[in-house]
């Protein structure tokens, strides 16, 4: 799988995880030039506290529109240390 935006490759996995239909990839997957930690928090009733981080291409900002769980609840333990992505982030094959 591969994450892309603006036809860049952000992370490319064969080993995501699918949860809600989001698929989220391991954080060592990921192309960190392209990355910016975000202050923003959400928090999922059964996953957890989400941490965000900002995407950066060619100086535009697609903001928040990744996401990661630190600290996963045991519901969503699998996720640890994997990231989903939103807001125009195309997932392909």
């Amino acid at each position: 799988m591969k994450a892309l935006w603006k036809k860049v490759v952000l992370a490319e996995s064969k080993d995501t995880i699918v949860v809600e239909g989001n698929h989220y990839f391991p954080l060592e997957s990921i192309k960190k030039e392209y990355f910016r930690k975000s202050d923003t928090h959400t928090t999922c009733s059964w996953k957890g506290v989400a941490s965000y981080f900002d995407i950066v291409v060619a100086n535009e900002v697609n903001r928040d529109a990744a996401w990661y769980y630190p600290e996963p609840m045991e519901a969503a333990k699998q996720i640890k240390n994997y990231i989903g992505f939103w807001k125009g982030v195309e997932v392909v094959k």
